[in-house]
């Protein structure tokens, strides 16, 4: 297997090397994300603290402002946004989950001369739109619409999209994509919105998940919006007896994701590579604004990329030091 060079080391390297050619700067960035005790931002957190260490060599800082919770997504999202603004931030990375919510706000930052790159959710157009430099993610309707084609090539007829967070443009954009996947290779797929009082309730997600399976005995596939929302899918599944009658996927990585593709328990899963995310923003916006750089290259897609039994190997590789 070949080795690359480990992303700590040649962080460490980048941030000796600026150091030593004695280049000061001041970049101060807001990293806008989700709950502190969310698996995925937990990766997120991780780039963030890697590209720190290059931001704070030149004498800048970096600042994560995290949703306290995910009942009101657009608006707290928003006030994060404000929030950076009046702290005098030279650059903000956000997802924009709900542009009806927060393009105010974006528009506010960008208005202010903030450099502002759309991080996880939004996409280019909407970057463009908004007059953000980047956006740097990946494409969400592109993800639901490869997972609903790896369904049609498994033969899977009756797809599930189970979405915990209803009205999330992400969220929404992934189950369009697994019913146009679907569709396209000749089966059927329809979305079941949850209240947002199930997200992070296993036990309210498995049996929500549990109840439609034993009303609708044809779906023969399951694929969950979240790596917190997949163990439910999984008990769900277990529990309504139709294990090995249908095929179950979803977006993002977990521990237990991976320990079922790996026993065959589960299909496959939609990775995209969160890590990568907001290490790439965080030293985007830092190296735009100490040093005028720009990328030409928009967008900037880390996925959607598929995990599943012929690539598991590699990637608990990556989960070993924290970045998948």
């Amino acid at each position: 297997m070949t080795r690359h060079t480990r992303p700590g080391a040649a962080l460490a390297a980048a941030a000796l090397l600026c150091a030593s050619a004695g280049i000061a700067s001041a970049a101060d960035i807001a990293v806008i994300g989700g709950k502190s005790d969310d698996p995925f931002f937990n990766l997120i957190k991780k780039g963030i603290d890697d590209a720190t260490q290059v931001v704070e060599a030149n004498g800048g800082s970096v600042n994560y402002l995290p949703l306290q919770s995910y009942d009101n997504i657009g608006a707290d999202a928003a006030q994060l946004v404000r929030t950076a603004i009046s702290q005098g931030v030279d650059g903000i990375a956000v997802p924009n989950w709900v542009p009806d919510s927060e393009d105010e706000a974006i528009r506010a930052a960008v208005d202010a001369g903030i450099a502002v790159i759309l991080m996880n959710a939004g996409g280019i157009d909407k970057a463009k739109e908004l007059g953000a430099l980047n956006y740097v993610g990946s494409d969400e309707y592109l993800a639901g619409k490869a997972a609903g084609e790896r369904f049609g090539e498994m033969g899977t007829k009756n797809v599930l999209c189970v979405n915990t967070v209803p009205g999330a443009a992400t969220l929404e954009a992934r189950c369009q994509g697994v019913i146009d996947g679907v569709t396209a290779a000749g089966g059927t797929a329809e979305q079941l919105p949850l209240p947002a009082s199930a997200n992070g309730d296993q036990t309210a997600v498995s049996e929500a998940v549990k109840a439609t399976l034993l009303q609708n005995p044809d779906v023969d596939g399951v694929i969950t919006v979240s790596a917190p929302d997949a163990d439910a899918g999984a008990m769900a599944i277990m529990q309504s007896g139709r294990m090995g009658q249908v095929a179950f996927a979803t977006f993002d990585l977990s521990g237990s994701i991976l320990s079922r593709i790996e026993e065959g328990t589960q299909a496959f899963a939609i990775d995209q590579q969160p890590y990568l995310q907001s290490l790439l923003s965080v030293q985007l916006l830092a190296s735009h604004v100490d040093f005028g750089t720009q990328l030409p290259t928009a967008p900037i897609l880390t996925g959607p990329g598929i995990v599943d039994a012929d690539n598991i190997g590699a990637v608990l590789e990556g989960v070993s030091k924290g970045a998948r």
